[in-house]
């Protein structure tokens, strides 16, 4: 199983999205998937439901920080994640047309009402593009070779 389709399982689990893509990365991250889970719940639906920076999207950045972030205020490895954030947010956007929820949703004519998440059932599934997002995102990864 690839990491799209890993991210995608876990998505139809009731994962939101950032920690589907983030769990999918559980082994190479060294950290528990429930760890990962907790970590990464307040950036699903845009962070907490705003529907901004896309929940797929802030999977990526975590995995990223994860991999090649360190604990100290050093400015040149800081330059370094943010231009691996900035390369991931170009590929994203051009594939996707966005990195910000509530675009991607127009786009698939969902709404976007509502700051509560919605409870998973078929309806919720095929009026999101949210299970092919984390899909997209956990292979861009995946392939990109971080």
């Amino acid at each position: 199983m690839n990491k799209g389709e890993l991210a995608h399982s876990y998505f139809l689990q009731g994962y939101n999205c950032s920690q589907s893509v983030a769990m999918s990365f559980s082994e190479e991250l060294g950290i528990e998937k429930d760890i990962i889970a907790k970590m990464t719940l307040g950036f699903g639906g845009g962070i907490g439901r705003l529907r901004d920076v896309c929940g797929a999207f802030s999977g990526i950045v975590f995995v990223i920080s994860m991999k090649y972030g360190c604990s100290s205020p050093d400015h040149d490895n800081k330059k370094k994640v943010y231009h691996i954030i900035q390369e991931f947010a170009q590929k994203f956007t051009d594939e996707q047309g966005s990195i910000i929820c509530k675009d991607l949703l127009m786009a698939s004519g969902s709404e976007y009402k509502g700051t509560d998440p919605e409870k998973r059932n078929e309806g919720y599934y095929k009026k999101r593009p949210c299970a092919e997002l984390v899909y997209f995102a956990a292979n861009l990864l995946q392939n990109s070779g971080y």
